[in-house]
């Protein structure tokens, strides 16, 4: 690991030289400075012996210069890049190197991947590869100690301002990791409302609190229910990002952000069991995706009015703790039967987007939450599932996950999923008891929080919000799925 990563505006004098090459073709990258054109082509433009450019494999010179493979021609795609740039960040950092120049071949460009796409995908995976959950070792750890900086040159200017934009999308994404990973012995309600103030004052956004008693006064019996069994009170945080200049295109926008944060969730008195409680500190992993598109939006100065809303809750065992067959009523006046203390989640969401719509005023929302353990069976840890009743919505996400990596895949949401959750005494449920339908359960419940005529989009990241293994582009721990997806 690096201690930063920094994208120097052109070739590096006397940089070892990173030169991709396809395993599928002959040539490799031109057009790179640094060393002698004579020098560097004897050693550098014959692929050496069991070197075969498959995708992230390096090898290094003699000469010191490294040779990076990035698979088949044909198979280049955006995901590809990401993969080999994180495989060569670690390489460089066995190698402990103080600064490097990347090429990459004419051919990797077309139409679809351009440099300044190439650029992105490779920064992107830079920096994410290049973090650890290392924020609470202690006298006994044996991490491998830091590298000092590391310096990155390239001779395309498009390549540079793409290197530039993946790593600060990445370094928001690091953030949000970094707040998802930290412990529930640390990380409740408050302390997230202290991290959001921080952002807000540091990156210029406007920060609202509404607390427990605020929240109490105001109805929100979705928060106020779920967090009151804590001794760490529930809130909603609000994160507004409004700029001096909106683009034309952005005139009259009002884009809502949300994201579940549930900083611990014991599942309430529908305990959960069996040691699947290991973990739950990431159920707030909807919440830091918000925080880290806001760090990334502010930064960006993006010319569009963006409101971020984490309700943030301790979903905990108590005498105040809220119970099944407990009837509540929520901030849009409609009233839910209780059937699952542990379809919390839910609960905490209908309060915003209702606030969102009510009091934002939001011409379009996007939510994500760990909501389903249907949804992880449904689509594992390939991919978000993703319900929209908006077409050119839809459209939109569809694009941002492609350019971004943070993949989803279309759920049905049907009057009749809507009409399953309908309760006995009360308007709805909070959970069907019946096992049916389950991963679209959690979004037909949030339907009735959503006024009809808003483009609303709910993402459902309980498959993808962690990885139990490292991976390339992740470590074991919070992977800050959504947050890249957002801002795009």
């Amino acid at each position: 690991m690096f201690k930063s990563i920094d994208i120097a505006s052109g070739t590096i004098k006397a940089a070892p030289l990173v030169t991709g090459v396809f395993s599928d073709e002959s040539k490799t990258a031109d057009g790179a400075e640094g060393r002698s054109k004579s020098k560097r082509n004897a050693q550098s433009t014959s692929q050496p012996p069991g070197f075969k450019g498959e995708t992230g494999e390096t090898f290094v010179l003699p000469n010191g210069d490294v040779m990076l493979g990035l698979g088949k021609r044909a198979e280049m795609k955006p995901d590809t890049l990401r993969i080999v740039g994180a495989r060569l960040i670690k390489r460089l950092d066995r190698l402990a190197l103080k600064k490097a120049n990347l090429a990459l071949p004419k051919t990797t460009f077309d139409d679809s991947i351009t440099p300044q796409i190439a650029g992105r995908c490779v920064g992107e995976g830079f920096g994410l590869a290049n973090w650890r959950v290392d924020m609470f070792a202690g006298s006994a750890s044996n991490a491998k100690p830091v590298n000092p900086a590391i310096t990155i040159g390239a001779g395309e200017r498009e390549l540079v301002d793409g290197l530039k934009h993946g790593l600060a999308l990445a370094d928001s994404t690091n953030y949000a990791r970094r707040i998802a990973a930290t412990p529930p012995n640390i990380c409740n309600p408050g302390w997230i409302a202290e991290q959001a103030r921080k952002l807000a004052r540091d990156e210029g956004l406007k920060f609202k609190l509404i607390d427990f008693a605020q929240a109490q006064k105001l109805g929100m019996g979705g928060i106020v229910n779920v967090g009151m069994g804590s001794a760490a009170k529930p809130c909603l945080i609000v994160l507004e990002h409004r700029p001096a200049r909106i683009a034309p295109a952005a005139k009259n926008v009002r884009l809502a952000l949300i994201g579940k944060t549930i900083t611990y969730d014991t599942g309430g008195y529908s305990l959960k069991i069996n040691n699947t409680m290991k973990g739950m500190k990431y159920d707030k992993c909807g919440g830091t995706a918000v925080l880290g598109a806001m760090h990334a939006i502010a930064r960006m100065k993006l010319p569009i009015h963006v409101v971020g809303l984490l309700p943030a809750a301790e979903n905990m065992v108590s005498e105040d703790s809220y119970r099944p067959d407990d009837i509540i009523t929520m901030y849009n006046g409609v009233s839910v039967e209780v059937t699952n203390t542990d379809a919390e989640g839910r609960l905490v969401l209908g309060d915003a987007l209702a606030y969102a719509c009510k009091d934002f005023k939001a011409t379009a929302i996007v939510d994500l939450a760990t909501l389903t353990g249907g949804m992880v069976t449904a689509l594992g840890h390939f991919c978000a599932g993703l319900f929209c009743n908006d077409e050119p919505l839809l459209k939109r996400v569809n694009a941002a996950a492609e350019s971004s990596g943070d993949k989803v895949w279309r759920m049905p949401l049907w009057k009749d999923h809507k009409e399953f959750m309908r309760a006995q005494h009360a308007d709805i449920l909070n959970s069907n008891p019946s096992r049916n339908a389950h991963p679209v359960q959690g979004a037909a419940f949030l339907a009735y929080f959503v006024d009809e005529k808003i483009p609303w989009a709910h993402i459902d990241i309980a498959g993808v919000s962690n990885v139990d293994s490292d991976k390339d582009l992740f470590v074991q721990g919070p992977t800050g799925y959504g947050v890249r997806l957002l801002v795009d």
